[in-house]
């Protein structure tokens, strides 16, 4: 259990019981170290699994530890959300509970009570801005406030709400009102509900008590108030606690969600053991040497914690960083680079362009679409809870029926979605339509899978038979999936969100749209809310395990107002750039030149990628027999002048020449460090040789200073 780990994964594995806080870093193995903890202290006998309750913040996190746990001998150990968790226990007391009534049934989306709510509130909302008055009572559930408290609260938390705070707490009291009279609960009244169980009635906190002894929180620095309440009444008088989390990636603070609990746990804690893991196992130290450059200048409560990664990887790849005119040509080469990363070798589904924004996305998803490159948008829903999806679990349960059981298992499959009207042929265009396409696709694939591993069954002493996997099977299997919430890879490059990346990595990240008043939002005003946007920017470049782009364009469109790069990229703080000039000039001076690279349109910053008119990690065209030539005729005239080579021309400016081939004084003089002296001196030889003349024919002349 404990061969691999390293000596800090080790310190927290084999921590005594009581209450530990486990500091871990992105990429540092937080879920190994974790789940081992678990598996050493059941598997030596020191805690019964059935007393763990392992709790986490997604579905997916969750099913990832239960299957680590089983992998290590420990699958009795329950590992749920706080949700689920919840779900489980208030449903097992409802009868005691509710005196013998029925439980409410638990909405899904508060999105349609909210707007009845407004309506019956006088406030008029359109679905967007019953979205946000959605968020605004989400926030104050898990803040533990009550309608009657939301205007004093949300002034002390610089909320923003999208009307009047008064009317909010108005539309807040309709909506606790609707419910009730609907017979429906949310989400926050799950976890109040069994908060209210355990706190008021002696006999079921006992029984939840004496169930579960032993807790462990991933996640911690997302806790919000309310769910902090229900730890504590699970804990009850007992501080066998284990928590993991790290400071630097609290990016949801706008739900309610505080890193307080994180940096207080030593002290609310006597005796705690505190663990860090800084090694990075996930990333470059090229792109771990850029996350720590980005956190180093963080302030605030939360810098109190920050840790410095150290990285184990091999080198890999310097980040890159461009600059574009705009935010279309940014998407266009954005969309270049993943089909030439994927004609390389590298697989869609290792790759993701994430923004700070939704509204973001649709430019990829063109831009992609474009270059045919398949993609997915990554959003809340889950995977199994898409409408295509669960239509295509019901076709293919159907056609147990009607498909003969002998055919094969990928055949079967796709003959049933295709009375779903899915074409594996005709990949629809557009995003919505790509991406429920993609969704169903991966369940082909899978299905692919799991018929390549047949199953093998005993048949007494005789031996075993293999058995083929059939459409039944294949189904049961995707019961269990969904049950567990382990999705399929879908097979597309991921366009996510900042927020909706969090806890998942790529080989090949492009973060994108790296721009002032985008990231940082223009939203954010006071200290912390900055300090929020830069540690989004630090989650984002910890999701990159080899390749990591960073670029913005400086405008929106085309012609439009021209925007600084985001004030936390170290990079453009201490380059000085066509971008830092333009911060420091007046008004009425003309804007300095731009060189742009000509293969992908980026803005180039260092002197040798103007001259050569590309960026480094763009694809050479050199001519090598012209170049050959020009170091030939450089060498002539070299030495008739009685110069040193690099006098007549550098080696930089013979690629440049071999690479673009001018053909007109305009063309080889765009070449940077190429004037008109230099011109009139060599350009007929220049140009002469571009067409295609052997040094040894261009006239003496030519060699004249």
């Amino acid at each position: 259990m404990l061969a691999g780990l390293d000596p800090d994964q080790r310190t927290a594995v084999t921590a005594a019981a009581g209450p530990v806080c486990i500091l871990a870093g992105a990429g540092t193995g937080k879920t190994r170290a974790v789940t081992h903890r678990i598996a050493y202290r059941t598997l030596s006998g020191e805690i019964n699994p059935r007393h763990v309750l392992a709790v986490t913040f997604t579905a997916r996190a969750a099913a990832e530890m239960r299957a680590r746990l089983t992998g290590l001998g420990s699958g009795a150990v329950q590992a749920r959300t706080f949700h689920a968790a919840a779900l489980r226990q208030v449903r097992y007391f409802a009868p005691r509970l509710l005196e013998g009534r029925q439980m409410p049934e638990l909405m899904e989306s508060k999105i349609r009570v909210v707007g009845l709510a407004a309506a019956r509130a006088g406030v008029r909302a359109d679905r967007a801005a019953a979205r946000d008055l959605a968020g605004e009572i989400e926030w104050s559930k898990s803040s533990l406030v009550e309608p009657g408290e939301y205007v004093v609260a949300a002034a002390k938390a610089l909320r923003e709400p999208p009307y009047e705070p008064a009317r909010v707490a108005e539309v807040f009291a309709a909506y606790e009102s609707l419910k009730r009279r609907q017979g429906v609960i949310d989400f926050e009244d799950l976890l109040r509900a069994a908060v209210w169980g355990i706190e008021e009635h002696a006999d079921v906190a006992d029984q939840i008590r004496a169930q579960y002894r032993h807790f462990v929180v991933d996640e911690y620095q997302d806790v919000n108030p309310l769910q902090q309440r229900l730890l504590d009444a699970w804990l009850g008088d007992r501080d066998d606690l284990t928590v993991v989390g790290d400071a630097s990636q609290t990016i949801y603070s706008f739900t309610g969600a505080t890193s307080s609990y994180l940096i207080d746990f030593p002290r609310q804690r006597r005796g705690a053991v505190v663990v860090r893991l800084v090694r990075d196992y996930r990333s470059t130290p090229q792109v771990v040497g850029l996350a720590n450059a980005v956190i180093q200048q963080a302030r605030g409560t939360e810098a109190k914690l920050r840790l410095e990664l150290v990285g184990q990887r091999a080198p890999g790849p310097e980040p890159e960083l461009k600059i574009f005119p705009d935010e279309l040509g940014e998407a266009a080469a954005v969309a270049r680079r993943c089909r030439e990363l994927i004609a390389g070798g590298t697989p869609a589904n290792e790759i993701a362009v994430l923004f700070r924004t939704n509204a973001q996305s649709e430019s990829y998803e063109e831009a992609l679409a474009e270059a045919e490159v398949p993609y997915l948008v990554r959003g809340a829903e889950r995977f199994f809870e898409r409408t295509e999806v669960r239509q295509a679990m019901v076709a293919l349960r159907a056609a147990v029926r009607s498909i003969p059981g002998e055919t094969p298992l990928p055949e079967a499959v796709v003959e049933a979605l295709a009375a779903t009207g899915w074409d594996r042929r005709r990949p629809p265009p557009g995003g919505s339509a790509r991406e429920q396409w993609e969704s169903v696709a991966a369940l082909v694939a899978l299905a692919e899978e799991y018929a390549a591993t047949p199953e093998i069954l005993p048949i007494g002493e005789a031996g075993r038979v293999q058995r083929e996997i059939t459409l039944s099977d294949f189904n049961d299997e995707l019961a269990r999936r969904a049950e567990q919430q382990h999705a399929p890879t879908v097979a597309g490059v991921t366009l996510a969100s900042l927020h909706s990346a969090k806890g998942l990595e790529w080989d090949a990240v492009f973060l994108v749209g790296l721009a002032d008043g985008t990231l940082p939002t223009t939203y954010a005003k006071t200290a912390e809310q900055l300090e929020e946007e830069r540690r989004l920017l630090y989650v984002g470049v910890t999701r990159a395990r080899q390749l990591l782009w960073l670029s913005y364009g400086q405008s929106r469109s085309s012609g439009g107002r021209q925007r600084r790069p985001c004030r936390f990229l170290p990079q453009l703080q201490r380059t000085s750039s066509p971008i830092a000039e333009e911060r420091s000039r007046k008004p009425d001076r003309r804007r300095p030149q731009v060189s742009l690279c000509r293969i992908c349109g980026a803005t180039l910053l260092a002197g040798a990628d103007r001259k050569l008119g590309r960026c480094p990690t763009c694809p050479s065209d050199l001519d090598e027999d012209l170049y050959e030539r020009l170091q030939a005729w450089r060498a002539t005239t070299a030495a008739a002048l009685k110069v040193p080579a690099y006098v007549v021309f550098t080696d930089a400016t013979l690629v440049a020449i071999a690479e673009r081939r001018p053909a007109d004084p305009a063309q080889l003089v765009a070449i940077a460090g190429i004037g008109a002296r230099k011109l009139g001196q060599y350009g007929d030889a220049v140009f002469a040789l571009v067409a295609g003349a052997s040094p040894d024919d261009l006239e003496p002349k030519n060699f004249e200073n």
